[in-house]
């Protein structure tokens, strides 16, 4: 027991360092989790989201599933900008953004 406590000791002066792997999700993948949360709780997710991104207003996303954390993540011109390209890559010319 007395080598234990005398190395708890020796330890007091260092610095312990902790490394938390923080994945940002892409607006893609914050998009699609977050529809897909306001959906499974009854909303009608275009509207809601659009509610959120007209106003900044957290409160049109529901908090179920952390979703409400999650679109906080991202900019919201950052969210739109995803939209965007999303839309022109599909109906678009043919040449991706």
């Amino acid at each position: 027991m007395d080598e234990k406590n005398n190395k708890n000791q020796q330890n007091l002066g260092n610095t312990i360092t902790f490394d938390r792997t923080t994945e940002k999700k892409t607006a893609h993948e914050v998009l699609l989790s977050v529809y897909s949360s306001l959906r499974e709780k009854g909303y009608d997710p275009l509207n809601q989201l659009v509610g959120y991104l007209l106003s900044g207003d957290p409160t049109y996303v529901t908090s179920y599933n952390n979703a409400r954390y999650l679109i906080r993540t991202l900019e919201r011109d950052e969210l739109i900008e995803e939209l965007v390209r999303a839309y022109i890559d599909q109906y678009g010319d043919g040449e991706s953004l």
